[in-house]
């Protein structure tokens, strides 16, 4: 078993521990050396073994205080865990569930009936659109006739032709 030496409040003490645990023992010394040095710092010089059991039940305090923080970090913990089980639960529920029934919308048809109440109508519109227009025809001025009541027929018969005369009074000899 390895003899370690370590310092606390000024004072050296030898020590046994198991192989392997230097390092573990040297950091437990260090945080005891620190608290003896509050007290020596507060208190003066003081016997070995009240300063020893003074530092040692200030680390208890230090260590009673964050055991009660863990309690509640870990009541926390337990609490959130509860809650993504209850959740997780919920999202399993979920998945076996069936599948939601399709929603049955219903869309309105047109009847017949309308579409052949819309025909009529048109073939109505269609013909009163007719009777307007030949009206409107029948009150727009006449062609222009002659006095025989003939239309008159138009003096040039081609664009590039010689105009024809239609009362021709002088003839060539």
């Amino acid at each position: 078993m390895p003899e370690v030496t370590i310092h606390i409040g000024g004072r050296d003490f030898e020590v046994s521990c198991q192989e392997g645990e230097q390092s573990f023992l040297q950091m437990a010394a260090g945080m005891l050396d620190d608290e003896a040095q509050v007290l020596s710092d507060q208190i003066g010089r003081m016997p070995e073994a009240r300063m020893l059991l003074m530092a040692g039940l200030m680390l208890a305090d230090k260590t009673a205080a964050v055991e009660d923080k863990i309690k509640e970090v870990e009541a926390k913990l337990a609490e959130k865990e509860a809650l993504v089980a209850e959740k997780d639960a919920e999202i399993e529920e979920m998945r076996a569930a069936p599948p939601p029934e399709p929603e049955h919308i219903e869309v309105p048809v047109v009847p017949p009936q309308v579409s052949e109440t819309l025909a009529e109508l048109a073939a109505r519109a269609e013909s009163l659109a007719q009777e307007i227009e030949a009206k409107a025809a029948a009150d727009e001025p006449a062609e222009a006739v002659d006095e025989a009541g003939d239309p008159e027929t138009p003096i040039f018969s081609d664009a590039g032709a010689e105009p024809e005369l239609e009362n021709d009074s002088t003839e060539q000899v």
